[in-house]
């Protein structure tokens, strides 16, 4: 996957980082000369661009139209808004994610300005922080399709019905995808033949009804 990244702070960075290490293909866009030192001491050279990227000539150089994903995370909202819009109605990248900074202008951050997915941080970080206080409950990261769907982590529990079972085992409802397992520090890739184990911290994407039968299905035996 060809991926773009305009703004190189740490939002920028980590993501960056997180999809090279997957195998994907980066480029990530800004202009100010203390990130561009701080990216080249942790990205790839040929991953780095210098440019402001708000500029249509800037993403043509960074390859937006080989690009299947954009992801406008700089710290400006107006400037996220701008390049979300090129993104989508200039260049036709199919997926158009973007950071939004002040919740206050979270209602801008729609279809009609370009984009798919809005990262709101100071909602994420609150929930997760209300989903924290109660050790042991699945905690939603990330909502998308304005909220039809999830993108949730939990633990597999001692005693889970899940635990020693293969993925393809679980008998998972439709719209249930396991994305990513972390285990001991590590991410594993599911596949069919994975055997979960008690201990794994299981990402998947859910509609809300199949986030209960997931639950169910790592949580304590007693559900408690």
């Amino acid at each position: 996957m060809y991926v773009i990244v305009v703004g190189g702070g740490n939002t920028g960075s980590q993501l960056a980082k997180f999809l090279i290490d997957a195998g994907h293909t980066v480029r990530v866009i800004d202009e100010r000369p203390s990130i561009l030192e701080k990216l080249a001491r942790e990205l790839p050279a040929d991953s780095i661009l210098n440019g402001d990227g708000s500029s249509p000539t800037v993403l043509e150089k960074a390859g937006i139209h080989q690009a299947q994903v954009l992801a406008a995370v700089t710290g400006s909202d107006e400037t996220n808004l701008v390049i979300t819009s090129l993104a989508k109605f200039e260049f036709n990248v199919q997926r158009v994610i973007a950071r939004i900074n002040n919740s206050k202008n979270a209602w801008l951050f729609t279809s009609e300005m370009g984009v798919d997915v809005s990262l709101n941080q100071a909602e994420i970080l609150a929930r997760l922080s209300a989903e924290e206080m109660s050790m042991g409950d699945m905690m939603t990261m990330l909502k998308i399709r304005r909220g039809e769907y999830s993108i949730v982590e939990e633990k597999i529990f001692a005693g889970a019905k899940a635990v020693g079972m293969t993925i393809r085992d679980l008998a998972l409802p439709e719209n249930c995808i396991i994305s990513g397992i972390l285990r001991d520090g590590k991410m594993v890739m599911p596949r069919g033949l994975t055997v979960l184990e008690e201990g794994d911290e299981v990402l998947a994407m859910v509609d809300e009804n199949s986030r209960h039968v997931l639950a169910k299905l790592l949580d304590r035996p007693d559900g408690s």
